[in-house]
């Protein structure tokens, strides 16, 4: 039996297949949902992306003569970093967009004081962003959106392949999905808010008709019942918005590298 010999090429040639690829998944796992959480461990992250580096490293198109420490080498890894972050980042907008209505119908419905600790922020954040949140990591779980989104990650190999000039539409794509994700998140919190405008409309021409009535003893509780009646009765409305904002988010992912569209209805 020979022994296993080992030369400076075939070392350098294993590292540059590594490298490359790491750069990519560990750009992804900072921005994407759920592995970017400030609560998964950096040891956990740092696992996570060398497995996955080592199980997409066949599918790693190296451009020959592509050195690590040259200047053009340096380059492709911060357009790799970016290209990953971008990816994770398609979806990561829309749990922001959550947020920003769980905030809306909180403000309006008077719960803006009733606030938590959001450990990925590190700020405070109304209980219904947290609630909307949490609605939306279940939902992003429970549809496969952590397996689409590692495909699409995969597929951005094939379809971005390292070294390649990068189109900046990319980017633009990205700020524009971020504004119409915000809208859409308008538009989940728009009939919860719509139906406390009303309500506060109506205590406004209470407190006309009857001055001597206490608003302040009694508006805040009317505002705060009837804000918890329109979240229970429209419950199904605000997790099928989720839904689709969620799977519009994975297809935007896909559509961003140029991967075939992927989702669930």
């Amino acid at each position: 039996m020979q022994p296993l010999t080992l030369n400076a090429a075939d070392v350098s040639m294993w590292v540059s297949r590594m490298w490359w690829p790491t750069l990519r998944i560990g750009g992804f796992l900072l921005a994407a949902p759920v592995a970017s959480e400030a609560v998964v461990p950096g040891l956990v992250k740092i696992v996570l992306t060398l497995a996955l580096a080592f199980l997409l490293g066949p599918l790693v198109l190296v451009p020959a003569g592509l050195s690590i420490f040259s200047a053009t080498g340096m380059l492709t890894a911060v357009l790799e970093l970016l290209i990953g972050v971008a990816i994770g980042m398609v979806v990561q907008v829309a749990f922001e967009a959550l947020v920003f209505a769980g905030q809306s119908i909180s403000l309006t419905m008077g719960l803006g004081f009733a606030t938590l600790v959001d450990p990925q922020r590190g700020a405070q954040v109304p209980v219904l962003g947290q609630l909307f949140m949490i609605f939306g990591t279940l939902t992003y779980l429970a549809i496969n959106g952590h397996l689409m989104l590692l495909a699409v990650l995969a597929r951005s190999f094939q379809t971005l392949p390292i070294g390649a000039p990068l189109d900046q539409g990319i980017f633009l794509s990205l700020v524009l999905w971020g504004a119409h994700v915000f809208d859409t998140g308008l538009l989940i919190a728009l009939p919860a808010v719509i139906a406390l405008v009303i309500v506060n409309l109506a205590l406004g021409v209470v407190t006309r008709a009857a001055p001597q009535l206490n608003l302040f003893g009694i508006g805040f509780t009317i505002t705060l019942m009837g804000g918890f009646f329109v979240l229970l009765a429209g419950l199904d409305g605000i997790m099928s918005g989720i839904t689709t904002l969620i799977n519009s988010a994975l297809m935007a992912a896909s559509s961003l590298v140029g991967a075939p569209t992927t989702g669930v209805p």
